[in-house]
C-alpha cells in the first residue's frame, strides 16, 4: 500500500495498515514571507527546502509550504496596507497573475518529488491574508468599524485565491488545498459573524476545489494561543479537519465525533521546547500511543497543532511514526 492508497484508506474511514503522519517545516525566515515577487531567491530557496524534506523524511502526505508568498499582490505593485483606504488596492487576479504562475511552478516542482503521495496546497484565508498585510488589530477594527468596505475587500481576495486553487490543482498537480482559517478575535467577532460574513467566502473556497476534483485539510489555527470557536466550521466541505488540539483543548477523538466522523489531523503540541523537539524516544514513542488510544485508529492522521520548529531532527518524526504502526 503506497501513501496514496494509506490516505485514500483514512479519508474514507476504512482500516489502514498503518497510521499515517503528517508534519511540515517553514523553509524561510519569518521576513521572507512576502518577498517572492520581490526576491528571485526566495522560489527557489523554497523550492529546495521541500526537497531536503521529502527526500530526508520522505513524508506519508505532503503540505506544500508558501514561504515567500504569504501577502496577496497589490494594485500597482505596492507592497502595504497601512489605512483602510488601501484596501482598494486589493484586485482580483487571475490565472494568468505572476503570483499565480509562481506557485504553479512551486507546486509543480514539488509533486514530482515522490510519487504515489498526497500533496496539499497551502492557503490562508482571505482574513488571514488580510491580517498579514495590515494586522490584526487593523483587521478587526475595520471589520467592527468598516465591515462593507472590508467584507468586499475580503471578496475580492477570495476571487483572487479561488483563481490560485483552481490552477495549482488543474495545472500544478496539487490533490486539494490546507486551508488555514482562524477567528481574528473571538472576544469582538462573535459566531455570528464569522457565519455570516467571512464562513461563505471559505466554503466557496473548498466547494470550488471539489468541483476541480480535490480534496482538502480545513485547519483551525490556534497560531499565538489565538483560540477560536469550531461552530462555524462544522460543516465547512474538507475531507480532512486539523486544529490545534492542545491550545484549543479539544482531543482529537472528541474532535472527529464533532466534525461528523471524518477524518482528523494533529495531536502533538508544535510550541519551542515541547515534547517532539526536546522528549526522547521513549516519551515520544508514549505521547504518540496515547494520542491514538484516545482517538483511536481509523481516520486518524498523527500531527501537530501547526507547523512544528525548523530543525526538529527527522529522527524524531520517524519515532512517532513507527510508534504509530
Amino acid at each position: 500500500m503506497n501513501d496514496r492508497e494509506l490516505l485514500e484508506n483514512v479519508i474514507s474511514g476504512k482500516p489502514a495498515e498503518r497510521v499515517p503522519v503528517g508534519f511540515w517545516f517553514h523553509f524561510l525566515s519569518d521576513a521572507e514571507t512576502a518577498n517572492g515577487l520581490f526576491d528571485g531567491s526566495v522560489l527557489e530557496r523554497n523550492v529546495e527546502g521541500h526537497r531536503e524534506y521529502v527526500t530526508g523524511f520522505k513524508p506519508d502526505l505532503v503540505k506544500i509550504m508558501t514561504d515567500g508568498f504569504f501577502a496577496y499582490p497589490l494594485a500597482g505593485g505596492a507592497r502595504a496596507v497601512r489605512e483602510i483606504g488601501d484596501l482598494e488596492l486589493i484586485e482580483p487576479i487571475g490565472p494568468g497573475h505572476r503570483w499565480v504562475r509562481d506557485q504553479v511552478g512551486l507546486v509543480k516542482a514539488v509533486t514530482g518529488m515522490k510519487p504515489g503521495t498526497f500533496y496539499f496546497f497551502n492557503v490562508f484565508s482571505a482574513s488571514t491574508t488580510l491580517r498579514f498585510m495590515a494586522g490584526r488589530e487593523k483587521l478587526v477594527g475595520w471589520l467592527q468599524k468598516e465591515p462593507e468596505i472590508t467584507l468586499a475587500a475580503i471578496g475580492r481576495l477570495n476571487e483572487g485565491l479561488k483563481a490560485l486553487s483552481l490552477a495549482v490543482i488543474g495545472e500544478g498537480g496539487a490533490d486539494g488545498l490546507y486551508l488555514s482559517v482562524q477567528n481574528p478575535d473571538i472576544t469582538r467577532l462573535g459566531d455570528w459573524f464569522y457565519a455570516d460574513r467571512l464562513a461563505p467566502g471559505e466554503m466557496g473556497l473548498l466547494g470550488a476545489t471539489n468541483g476541480a476534483g480535490g480534496r482538502s485539510i480545513l485547519h483551525v489555527c490556534g497560531y499565538a494561543g489565538v483560540r477560536n470557536n469550531f461552530l462555524p466550521y462544522r460543516d465547512y466541505p474538507a475531507a480532512i479537519f486539523s486544529w490545534a488540539a492542545n491550545v484549543e483543548g479539544l482531543p482529537l477523538g472528541e474532535g472527529r465525533k464533532f466534525f461528523g466522523g471524518r477524518a482528523v489531523l494533529g495531536g502533538f503540541p508544535n510550541t519551542p521546547g515541547s515534547i517532539l523537539e526536546t522528549g526522547d524516544r521513549r516519551e515520544i514513542e508514549g505521547f504518540t500511543k496515547k494520542i491514538l488510544a484516545e482517538a483511536g485508529r481509523e481516520g486518524v492522521i498523527v500531527g501537530a497543532d501547526c507547523t512544528i520548529p525548523k530543525g526538529i531532527p527527522y529522527e524524531r518524526l520517524e519515532w512517532v511514526r513507527q510508534a504509530a504502526r
